[in-house]
C-alpha cells in the first residue's frame, strides 16, 4: 500500500522557521521515471493550491511566486522522503500543507496520484 505521511507541521511566529517532511512507503521513487513530488497547501475556506515541487529524477524544483525565496524543497533518495524547509513564515502561510507524488507532468499541473493527510502550519502575528 503506498502512503505519504507528511510530518513537522506546527505553531511559529511571523519570521520564524519550520521544515516539513514527507515520507513515502510502500513504493519507491527510484523505481519510477519521471516521478515528482509536491508541496499543496489549503488554507481555511480556500481552495487547495500548489507550492512546490521537486523531480525525483533530475532534481528540478518549483516554486510558486509567493514563497520563492523563503522555501526550499529537497529530497532525500535513500530515505525516500522529502523535505520542505519554510523560513521567514508569513501569517498567509498558515494552512494545511499535503505532499502528493505523480508523474511530472502531472504534478506541474499540480495533479496528485497518491496524497497525504496533510500537516498544520500555523504562522502567528
Amino acid at each position: 500500500e503506498v502512503q505519504l505521511v507528511e510530518s513537522g507541521g506546527g505553531l511559529v511566529q511571523a519570521g520564524g522557521s519550520l521544515r516539513l517532511s514527507c515520507a513515502a512507503s510502500g513504493f519507491t521513487f527510484d523505481d519510477y521515471d519521471d516521478y515528482a513530488i509536491g508541496w499543496f497547501r489549503q488554507a481555511p475556506g480556500k481552495e487547495r493550491t500548489g507550492v512546490s515541487w521537486i523531480s525525483w529524477t533530475d532534481g528540478r524544483t518549483y516554486y510558486i511566486d509567493s514563497v520563492e525565496g523563503r522555501f526550499t524543497i529537497s529530497s532525500d533518495n535513500a530515505k525516500n522522503t522529502v523535505y520542505l524547509q519554510m523560513n521567514s513564515l508569513k501569517p498567509e502561510d498558515t494552512a494545511v500543507y499535503y505532499c502528493a507524488a505523480a508523474p511530472i507532468n502531472l504534478i506541474r499541473s499540480w495533479y496528485g496520484d497518491y496524497w497525504g493527510r496533510g500537516t498544520q502550519v500555523t504562522v502567528s502575528s
